[in-house]
């Protein structure tokens, strides 16, 4: 039992540093981020935002995983932290922040599809100067295949349960 969960753990670490560094070359081949900080104007500070991208891809895993750990919600209402306005308040600073939250997920996501689309344009260019005119076909498929036996895998052994 305790072999199986150091597998499990170093597949889960393995798995998601492999995704994480998919999500990172893509944000860096698009040049996401030095065309962020050249639209707003902000070029001298190119490296801090690579790393609020990082810390913010971070961050956004560990709620993911440990989500039971991070709900500080029901702490600040059963101690009515402002008395009796902790609810309303509470309601309230929830719905702006999810509405700020939408509004910057939406830029950059609106911002990387945009990115992404001028990209394609050199992914034909860069397979005919590589010479990979045979077996696209078959990458792509073996691509889908992988996902869906680690879809099959994980519904199939409830994982998402645990």
């Amino acid at each position: 039992m305790f072999l199986k969960q150091i597998f499990m753990a170093f597949c889960a670490f393995s798995f998601g540093s492999l995704c994480s560094a998919g999500v990172f070359t893509v944000l860096a081949s698009v040049g996401l981020i030095p065309r962020f900080s050249g639209k707003f104007h902000v070029a001298r500070h190119v490296l801090l935002l690579e790393e609020m991208v990082i810390f913010g891809t971070v961050a956004g895993g560990v709620v993911s995983v440990f989500w039971r750990k991070v709900q500080f919600g029901d702490a600040i209402l059963k101690n009515q932290l402002f008395g009796r306005y902790t609810a309303p308040i509470w309601n309230l600073s929830g719905k702006i922040l999810c509405v700020v939250f939408g509004i910057f997920a939406g830029m950059f996501v609106g911002c990387l599809a945009l990115a992404i689309a001028e990209m394609l344009d050199s992914i034909p260019i860069f397979t005919r100067r590589v010479s990979f005119r045979k077996g696209i076909g078959i990458v792509v498929l073996l691509v889908a295949l992988g996902k869906l036996g680690g879809s099959l895998l994980y519904f199939s052994q409830a994982f998402f349960a645990s």
